[in-house]
Parts: C-alpha cells; sequence; structure tokens
C-alpha cells in the first residue's frame, strides 16, 4: 500500500539502488539547521546496505533530505529535523501528528517523479528515498547529487525500528535510537498487556480501491505489520492463503470480500461508501464493531508507521481493538 504514498494506489513495489558521494565540498545553502547529534566525537565512517547494494557515508550527515515519510518522522524523532522533506504526494499536507516539527524544514514537492532541481537547491549530504526513486535511473539520479539510501529490506513498507536503527548509526546517535525504539515499544506493550484477549486474534488491513479490487496486508514480515504483531494479533489465514504475485499485497475481486473477515477489520475506502464493497456489511466484525473505516491519514498512520503516527494511530484503534479482545 506504498505508492503516492501505498494506500492510495494499486500498489506496485519499488526498487531502488545504491551509490554515495562525499558531502565534503558541498557548501550549505538555505533550509533547515543541519541535523547534527551535538556529539563532538570523531565519527566512525558506516556502511548501511540497502536493497540495491550499499552507501558508504564518511562524515556524519548535516543536511539530510528525507524524500519518505518513515524517515522523516524517526529523524525528527531523534531532533534532527531534516534540511528538506518531501511533503505526502496525495494530501499535500504536513500529518497531524508533525504538527510544527517541520517549521523550520522546507517541503518538497512531487508526484511520480523525482524532483531534482528541488533537492539540489538544498544541498544534501545525504538523501533517504523508498517509493519516489521508481527504478535504477531514478536512484542513480539522486546518488549522483548526494549519497543516496533506499529501501532497508525487500518488503512494501520498512520497520521503522530498522530505520530508527540505521538513523542512529548516521547521527552517531545509537543509544538515542534504542531509546526511542524502547519508548515506542512500551506503550504499544502497554495496549497489549491491557488488551490480553488480543492474543492470537486475527486481522484484515485493506485497501479498497473504487472500480478496481481490494488490496489486503498478506506479508507477515512487513513494516506494517509490526504493531498489529506486537499487540498479538495475526493476519487471517485465508489472506496468507490467497495471496498472489503482489509483492506484500494480495489482491481481491469484490466478489471475495468474503475473505476480510477477522476478528479486527480495517479497510481504507478512499472516499468511497462502504456499502459499494459487495457484501462488506455482512462480515461478522462489522456487526460486532471490530471493523473500523480508516480514513486516509489514520491509514497512513498504520500502513507506513513511525515512532510518531503510532501512538496517534492506537488511539483511534483503540476502540475496536478493545472489541476485537472481547472474549
Amino acid at each position: 500500500m506504498k505508492r503516492l504514498v501505498v494506500l492510495v494506489v494499486a500498489l506496485s513495489v519499488v526498487l531502488l539502488g545504491c551509490s554515495g558521494s562525499s558531502s565534503e565540498d558541498r557548501a550549505e545553502g538555505d533550509g533547515a539547521p543541519p541535523a547534527t547529534s551535538g556529539d563532538d566525537e570523531i565519527f566512525e565512517p558506516v556502511t548501511i546496505e540497502h536493497r540495491y547494494g550499499e552507501t558508504e557515508i564518511t562524515e556524519r550527515p548535516e543536511r539530510i533530505v528525507t524524500l519518505d515519510l518513515q524517515w522523516t518522522d524517526v529523524l525528527l524523532a531523534l531532533d534532527a529535523p531534516p534540511v528538506g522533506y518531501l511533503v505526502d504526494p496525495t494530501s499535500g499536507e504536513e500529518m497531524p501528528w508533525q504538527e510544527d516539527l517541520l517549521a523550520d524544514s522546507t517541503r518538497i514537492t512531487a508526484t511520480t517523479s523525482v524532483p531534482a532541481e528541488q533537492i539540489v537547491d538544498l544541498q544534501p549530504d545525504l538523501i533517504v528515498v523508498t517509493y519516489l526513486a521508481e527504478d535504477q535511473d531514478a536512484y542513480d539520479d539522486l546518488a549522483r547529487i548526494a549519497p543516496t539510501i533506499s529501501t532497508l529490506s525487500d518488503s512494501q513498507v520498512d520497520t521503522w525500528q530498522d530505520i530508527a536503527g540505521v538513523a542512529g548509526q548516521l547521527l552517531g546517535e545509537e543509544d538515542s535510537a534504542a531509546d526511542l525504539v524502547a519508548d515506542v515499544e512500551g506503550q504499544v506493550s502497554g495496549v497489549a498487556t491491557d488488551l490480553p484477549g488480543l492474543e492470537g486474534r486475527t486481522f484484515t488491513f485493506a485497501n479498497y480501491v473504487p472500480g478496481d479490487a481490494l488490496y489486503v496486508l498478506s506479508d507477515p514480515d512487513d513494516g506494517a505489520n509490526v504493531l498489529f504483531g506486537q499487540l498479538g494479533l495475526v493476519i487471517a489465514p485465508d489472506i496468507l492463503a490467497a495471496e498472489d504475485d503482489s509483492p506484500g499485497r494480495v489482491k481481491l475481486s469484490l466478489e471475495r470480500t468474503d475473505l476480510l473477515e477477522a476478528d479486527l477489520v480495517m479497510v481504507l475506502t478512499n472516499g468511497a461508501k462502504t456499502g459499494e464493497i459487495p457484501g462488506y456489511d455482512d462480515l461478522d466484525a462489522v456487526r460486532r464493531d471490530a471493523a473500523v473505516v480508516m480514513d486516509y491519514v489514520m491509514a497512513v498512520a498504520l500502513n507506513t508507521p513511525t515512532p510518531l503516527s503510532l501512538p496517534y494511530a492506537l488511539d483511534l484503534l483503540r476502540p475496536a481493538l478493545e472489541v476485537a479482545a472481547a472474549p
């Protein structure tokens, strides 16, 4: 579900590449204050592995451009705001959990192509990107501007914990990154402790594209599944059995809406009425009030989870979780 953010269109895999160059000769330009760790220790070079290879970072990056919501939020949570960030290309707005945290960063706008000119103007010494680099050529274009890190795994969505770990290495703030992960996971663990009945219960997480089909999370290792797994939930077996060639998301025809049945059902309708989804109102989860019709922001918060979006999403999801956990 992560294309312009994945949940809005028919979810295709994004492949990115690798490369890098030194930021040594780059002059500082306009934008946010440098993203530094405040640590005077000598920076130890680090090599980051990602989908297309490796990128070596020899100096602590001070002007990071992030073309990915998860990276943006992780940097904000580590008090290292990016010099520039990609605003959500679907809504054209910042997310509510970001509040005024990006006030000193420069907005980057784009739809389906890499906004090279906007990025060059920011004179970055590091670029982080996922779906926006549609192919190797797009990735190489970015890598010619500055060292670039792409998707860290083969899943459609990286885990935010992995991103935080890498960010900690890049900033020389590994302890702070570990503390961040522990803090947010502690909040999730608190919900799981409050609702022990969630253990082993099933869920489905779907994107309804009007006039097309349902696209349902089907990869237990996908970053979008981490929260649900930590709560004790498991992807509905019928969805796992129905997985097709779509990486991470199974495409269901509207004749198979019954496969959405689970203890907890979550659907992004993209503005459509649920009545347009044949059989949706007949799902037991709907009758039990264990079904959630997500708006775009909530879907993004869950589909591309971050240390800032998860507390926001958990508050909205709590009533349905309580129903799903009930005996």
